[in-house]
Parts: C-alpha cells; sequence; structure tokens
C-alpha cells in the first residue's frame, strides 16, 4: 500500500553455548511511496540484569526464568492479542512458563 510505515525486527536470545540463530530479514515492498526498515540483533542474557537481580536476593535459575519470559512476553502479548481468544492465549503463556521452567531445570543455571 502507498503511504506506509512499515519495521521489521528480528531479536534472538542465546541460552546455551551450543545455541545458534539464523534470521534473514527480508521486505518485499511493491510500492514507491514508503517507508521501510528491518534489522536483526542476537544476544545474550544481560549480565546486568542478572546481577542485578541476584544481588536482590533472587536465585540464579529464577533471574534466569525471569528475563527470559520478559524477553519472550512481548512477542507472546502481539501474538496472542492478534490470534488466540484471552483463555487460549493464557493456555499458551502458562505451557510456554512449564516448558521454559522444565528447560532450566535440565540445563542448570549456567550458559551464555
Amino acid at each position: 500500500a502507498q503511504r506506509t510505515d512499515a519495521r521489521q525486527s528480528i531479536k534472538a536470545l542465546l541460552l546455551s553455548p551450543r545455541a545458534e540463530q539464523d534470521a534473514k530479514p527480508e521486505l518485499e515492498i511493491f510500492a514507491d511511496d514508503v517507508k521501510c526498515a528491518h534489522g536483526a540483533s542476537t544476544g545474550n542474557l544481560d549480565p546486568d540484569a542478572l546481577f542485578y537481580l541476584r544481588a536482590r536476593g533472587v536465585p540464579q535459575a529464577q533471574a534466569r526464568a525471569l528475563l527470559i519470559g520478559a524477553f519472550v512476553s512481548e512477542v507472546l502479548d502481539d501474538l496472542a492479542a492478534a490470534t488466540l481468544p484471552p483463555d487460549e492465549a493464557g493456555q499458551l503463556k502458562d505451557s510456554l512458563h512449564a516448558r521454559m521452567q522444565a528447560w532450566l531445570a535440565g540445563n542448570g543455571t549456567g550458559g551464555r
């Protein structure tokens, strides 16, 4: 559509030393009066954020879970609001939270 302002951003959070991501931000633009931007970023959990939580008595595994949850919550909220009824959105969040807790329990509190 003409006079469109679009942005695409891909963010990856690497949770282990073996983790990889392969992002290819790509836009197909068929109009000549648009503003578009795209990008990709990859990172690990913020050591300063982990330190902040740990300094306040939050256990390592819980601190990691909080930061991972914060990372995915924005995407989940947008996805759920756009595609799911509220009860199913809640079930999705609960399921992903349980899987995250199981992953953290099985993979220790280390990682990148």
